[in-house]
């Protein structure tokens, strides 16, 4: 793997001056995973906070193609980009390797976004997917999405009298990839640069479909401090509930990060004002609720290792 030194020095790819918001994940992933292409890339990226922050007519913060595409068709249009230059390179018209980035949220991966991406895993694209989990639909209004988080407030499920939050535990998407049996599959946090840059070279090394799901922190949506995002990244894989692993070819699974002492789940959630009514007592069983999903799900995620060694 590229040293961080070395990568400091490579020219950015996402140049500074879009207009995300402060403290936003999502530019921190997506510098990190293009840092290590290691070729000219070609990148489609579907609506929503880094699409339109990032390409306010007449200006661009993309130093590479960039291709903006609807709500749910990222997958699909990177297919078509990545099949015309096989074409193009079989006819000898193009001659320079080149690789294809897809971006979306959890909104355009997740639920609008599902069937594109599933369809592009299936057919098997030399391609890899991005998505950049924070948790709704941020972009337009903080609306829930099946990957916001079970007692967390959004505009279309407030915290109220009646529900207190979003009832619902989160799609895992993570692993629905992994059942496509593709090549690669990883889960991966900006807190931990090494392991989420590793992971984009070994995913653009891979001959084939590749998947990646990476937390960002969205202080607007989760009610967060600015300077705190990479902490609140770090609790949430030192409580699991956003653990580090990657599968390879539907089979391997490799859990990458094992805390030493498995922090509560409530260390993560009181970080954040989107959960700050499950504090009251009359919502401790919500909090022990998802304290047991994110127990039995780290479980099985170690099970799983345990059962692919012996394969």
């Amino acid at each position: 793997m590229t040293n961080l030194k070395q990568l400091s020095e490579k020219p950015e790819v996402l140049a500074s001056g879009h207009r995300l918001c402060a403290g936003c994940g999502a530019p921190i992933v997506v510098r990190q995973v293009l840092s290590a292409a290691k070729t000219p890339v070609v990148v489609s990226c579907a609506t929503g906070c880094l699409e339109v922050a990032t390409t306010i007519y007449p200006y661009t913060s993309w130093n590479c193609s960039f291709i903006h595409n609807a709500f749910e068709n990222s997958a699909a249009t990177i297919s078509g980009v990545e099949t015309a230059y096989r074409a193009l390179k079989k006819r000898g018209k193009i001659k320079h390797d080149m690789k294809f980035i897809a971006f979306g949220g959890d909104g355009g991966t997740y639920d609008i976004g599902l069937q594109s991406l599933s369809g592009a895993m299936e057919r098997g694209h030399n391609i890899l997917y991005v998505c950049y989990d924070n948790g709704a639909y941020m972009n337009t209004g903080i609306q829930r999405s099946s990957a916001t988080p079970k007692g967390a407030s959004t505009t279309t499920q407030p915290a109220g009298k009646v529900i207190p939050g979003k009832t619902q535990f989160p799609k895992k998407l993570t692993d629905i990839m992994a059942a496509h049996g593709i090549p690669y599959v990883a889960q991966a946090s900006p807190h931990n640069p090494h392991d989420l840059i590793r992971k984009v070279e070994k995913a653009l090394e891979v001959e084939g479909p590749c998947f990646m799901n990476i937390l960002s922190v969205c202080p607007r949506g989760w009610r967060t401090k600015t300077e705190d995002g990479i902490e609140i990244s770090k609790q949430a894989t030192e409580t699991c509930f956003w653990p580090l692993f990657e599968v390879e070819d539907g089979r391997k699974w490799t859990v990458n990060y094992k805390p030493s002492e498995k922090k509560p789940i409530r260390e993560w959630i009181k970080l954040q004002g989107r959960f700050k009514h499950l504090l009251k007592p009359e919502n401790q069983h919500i909090i022990e609720d998802i304290q047991k999903e994110v127990d039995r799900s780290w479980q099985d995620l170690l099970d799983k290792q345990e059962a692919s060694k012996e394969k």
